[in-house]
């Protein structure tokens, strides 16, 4: 999957980073299983599992012609997000 990322304008890095997300790992939680759903904007959001066993929320606009997107954000789910996405994980069979 080819993936741009939004750049931000005051550090000119993938705003992603600020979260301490990496490139990689927004790539193995898109190409894997997880929970994609619409956001606004014509946006969708994918929570996922990186192959390290981090636990992350993304917010991308997928190409409509290709297997690209363009990721906006990423960040690490915590606390209750992350239960309550483990949870659902577990209810769903497989």
């Amino acid at each position: 999957m080819d993936l741009r990322f939004y750049i931000d304008p005051e550090s000119s890095e993938p705003h992603i980073y600020e979260h301490s997300v990496t490139e990689r790992e927004v790539e193995q939680v898109l190409s894997g299983p997880g929970e994609d759903s619409p956001a606004n904007g014509g946006a969708r959001m994918k929570l996922g599992q990186t192959f390290a066993g981090r636990f992350l929320k993304i917010i991308y606009v997928p190409d409509e012609s290709s297997e690209s997107a363009f990721v906006i954000t990423a960040y690490e789910l915590r606390d209750k997000a992350k239960a309550a996405f483990r949870r659902r994980r577990r209810r769903k069979p497989r």
